[in-house]
């Protein structure tokens, strides 16, 4: 009876939860908005260009559609459609602004449908629009994304061609009334002198040159009007840790941090942080293409992360993001899958090692034993010190050299990766590094006899988590053995009992899918992970960690739906560094981290996720 009792109360308490904890409405006022005006735009669009469309069945149907304006002018036509496309994603997102300039634009095609073609039902279908926006106001309340000054010249870049491309169809889209034969060049050149509203050098007859040449001028002062609206609208400063939500994490990894072995990672300066009403519990972020990405579990205390979650879940509705979590625990994809009505699928599983069962004895640590041996015996020797003891010398000769032996142009990770190494912000850090003293008669490198390093960061009081791992491309392979070695012999000295490594993504189905017995679709799946593993390195990453016979924590990738899958993958990407967008698309960071590196072996090479994918 209690149990009974006790599943009502649950399912009372989950229906009076807030709207965000309710998942998403069956219908979304917001999406079937955008989609329609995709369409009118589209159909406007292609009634500005194309003569014949004009006066087709097709566009008799268009001018009466919501929103739709269909002046005499031509040029009326393209400019609302290029409109109406600019504005579809954003009233998608539920973008305030976006409904703003919708509801501004709906009169103009009312008064457009009753002036230029006294069209009652269109005007109608416009007003009918309209009010369904100013019903539905609320559902578009998301702010505005930070502004960046890229976005401008990519506006003006991308929409400028698009306005010539479009131009060069409006030009040629009139032989029998164009004087003559025009040469392509001569036809551009009409574009570009139109698109700054002088008139070019192609003639036409039966006043079609008047259509075209207010077309191509709406078409060059909307690219003009969009791109001064981009890089003069006001500001929102992007996500990032300010010295106050700093000390304010460091306080709660100072009484919480050994729950999680990336919480530590929550200090990278390109986050922002959210924090629970009191204070005791903090979920990092970033901000990727529209993708509210959280690594790792929230910092501090477990009884607070709900509050924490809450305030993330408001945020990212408030600017209409998509909220994702890449890298939690099984504890913290519980919690949030409760506390959010999100689900949950298993990533990969990260290696830890527990220094007290490590040991370089036995059959199955002989090829790490070999390697290592092989190693010293070629005049090889390390230190493992706390940064903070590091020489100032020392330690600016390790950052450069971190800096030189990075392998791309691409600064590389997120959710594992704290960007710096300073002594002074991150001294009880650990480095790791790897010296062989010149030969006779040889000059010394750059960086002395040093010819590898590893940076751990501190995971709570008795652990480390690897974050960089760094060497000379002169240097013996077999470095990264070395110095997980090296650390793992040294850390009872440093007061350290496990070891965080590296995450190996999609772990259990490669194990499984070997296996005697697998099914066939578990071997398909494999197949298709060792493919991949060409570029990604996803199998080598894997069978290097299980050299130093880690035990085998799994972490979850937490989403709203499975249709955000696909957006979330290709923004941790970006996050993590392996897909860069063109420059003038990215944004400007305030601060360029210097992330970790992927591993730099020949079976570590940069695999498509460090840790997290």
């Amino acid at each position: 009876m209690s149990d009974r009792l006790d599943g009502e109360k649950s399912e009372k308490v989950a229906w009076s939860a807030p709207r965000w904890l309710r998942g998403p409405r069956p219908t979304s006022v917001p999406g079937l908005v955008g989609t329609a005006v995709v369409v009118v735009g589209l159909l406007n669009l292609a009634s500005g260009i194309f003569p014949r469309f004009r006066h087709s069945r097709v566009h008799a149907v268009a001018e009466v559609l919501p929103g739709a304006v269909s002046p005499l002018a031509a040029s009326a036509s393209l400019v609302v459609g290029i409109l109406l496309l600019l504005l579809a994603h954003g009233l998608k997102r539920r973008k305030r602004r976006a409904w703003v300039a919708a509801v501004a634009l709906l009169p103009v095609g009312i008064a457009a449908q009753l002036v230029y073609r006294h069209s009652v039902f269109g005007a109608v279908l416009s007003l009918g629009l309209l009010g369904f926006l100013i019903r539905y106001r609320r559902e578009f309340a998301a702010l505005p994304d930070p502004r960046s000054r890229w976005r401008a010249v990519a506006n003006l870049v991308v929409l400028g061609g698009v306005s010539f491309g479009i131009g060069m169809v409006i030009v040629s889209s009139h032989p029998h009334r164009t004087v003559g034969s025009p040469s392509f060049g001569t036809r551009a050149e009409h574009v570009l002198w139109g698109l700054f509203g002088f008139e070019g050098p192609v003639v036409y007859t039966g006043g079609v040159d008047y259509t075209v040449g207010y077309s191509l001028g709406a078409l060059g002062l909307l690219t003009v009007a969009t791109t001064a609206y981009l890089a003069f609208r006001p500001e929102r400063p992007a996500a990032r840790l300010t010295d106050e939500d700093e000390q304010r994490l460091r306080e709660l990894l100072a009484r919480h941090g050994g729950r999680d072995s990336l919480g530590y990672f929550a200090l990278r300066r390109d986050k922002g942080a959210v924090f629970s009403p009191s204070g005791k519990a903090a979920v990092c972020y970033r901000v990727v293409s529209g993708v509210m990405l959280a690594s790792g579990d929230p910092i501090g205390d477990v009884e607070a992360w709900p509050g924490a979650i809450e305030r993330f879940m408001e945020e990212a509705r408030a600017h209409s993001w998509t909220p994702a979590v890449t890298g939690c625990s099984e504890t913290g994809g519980q919690v949030w899958t409760r506390e959010t009505g999100m689900d949950a699928l298993e990533l990969g599983d990260e290696a830890i090692v527990d220094v007290a069962d490590f040991s370089l004895s036995g059959r199955a640590m002989r090829n790490v034993r070999q390697m290592v041996k092989r190693i010293e015996r070629n005049g090889y020797t390390t230190r493992v010190r706390r940064v903070r003891d590091l020489e100032p010398e020392e330690l600016a000769r390790v950052q450069k050299a971190a800096d030189a032996w990075r392998d791309t142009d691409t600064e590389r990770g997120f959710s594992m990766a704290l960007g710096r190494i300073d002594a002074e912000a991150d001294g009880d850090a650990v480095i790791a590094t790897a010296h062989q003293a010149p030969a006779e008669g040889e000059e010394p490198g750059p960086f002395g006899d040093l010819k590898a390093m590893q940076h751990f960061v501190p995971w709570g009081r008795d652990g480390i988590s690897l974050e960089l791992m760094r060497r000379d491309r002169s240097a013996d392979p077999g470095m990264n053995e070395l110095l997980i070695v090296a650390a793992l012999q040294a850390a009872p000295e440093l007061r350290i009992k496990q070891v965080s490594l590296n995450f190996a993504v999609f772990r259990s189905s490669l194990e499984r899918g070997e296996k005697l017995g697998a099914g066939p679709v578990l071997r398909v799946w494999r197949g298709t992970l060792v493919f991949l593993s060409r570029w990604y390195q996803i199998e080598s990453l894997y069978k290097f960690n299980d050299k130093f016979r880690p035990r085998w924590e799994p972490r979850f990738v937490v989403f709203r739906n499975s249709r955000d899958i696909p957006r979330i993958g290709l923004a941790t990407l970006q996050a993590e560094g392996y897909l860069e967008l063109p420059r003038v698309l990215r944004r400007r960071r305030a601060a360029e981290p210097r992330p970790c590196e992927h591993l730099e072996e020949s079976v570590l090479a940069a695999g498509a996720l460090e840790k997290v994918a």
